[in-house]
């Protein structure tokens, strides 16, 4: 082989090499573009119990938001009670002392805006009805129940947040591979339900 082939195959060999690095850098950015795109749209689902009192009303109930970048979008909501699912929470609605005002929002297909939150469940009662240990007992019935949601970003990338205990704790959300919609929004199911005329507060809850 001349001098004048061996040089051809060496510049044959750089081009190669060239493209092949130019293909993999593209591939390369192309990935970092694509992990800042998911990170720029990354939800974070928060799950909080709460309980308050005013000069005029005492209340309770839950609330979620996001406090991530992107929307969640909320796509199952599960409540269970010592690793038990709980179907319904009438039961639980009838600890609450006589009197109160119910308001809810449904879970299940709503879009959370970053920074914003939905009270899927609060309960009031006027200052004179109700007292703060009757509050408390109630609130104490359904600290019981660990309430989980599963939640997707716009790049579909799912993950799972559990609130347990109500909400007072949370764990660390875990990603999963897709959520499977709920047939039913359990909190949504309260809203046509008529409360005990009177409330038991020493009744077992199943």
């Amino acid at each position: 082989m001349g001098n004048g082939n061996k040089v051809e195959m060496l510049i044959a060999i750089c081009a190669v090499l060239t493209s092949a690095i130019a293909v993999f850098i593209a591939w390369d950015q192309g990935r970092v573009m694509r992990a800042q795109q998911h990170g720029a749209v990354y939800p974070v689902v928060q799950i909080e119990g709460f309980v308050s009192s005013s000069p005029e009303m005492v209340s309770m109930g839950l609330r979620i938001s996001n406090s991530g970048v992107g929307p969640a979008l909320i796509e199952r909501v599960d409540v269970s009670k010592g690793g038990v699912p709980v179907k319904s929470l009438t039961p639980y609605a009838d600890k609450f002392p006589s009197g109160y005002q119910q308001s809810w929002s449904s879970l299940i297909g709503r879009a959370i805006a970053p920074g914003k939150e939905v009270i899927p469940l609060r309960v009031d009662w006027s200052r004179e009805r109700v007292s703060v240990a009757d509050r408390d007992a109630a609130a104490l019935a359904w600290s019981a129940l660990d309430v989980e949601i599963c939640y997707c970003s716009v790049f579909n990338k799912c993950w799972t947040a559990t609130g347990l205990n109500m909400g007072t704790t949370m764990s660390r959300a875990e990603p999963v591979k897709r959520c499977e919609r709920s047939d039913e929004d359990v909190f949504e199911a309260l809203a046509n339900y008529v409360p005990k005329p009177e409330t038991d507060m020493t009744a077992e809850v199943e």
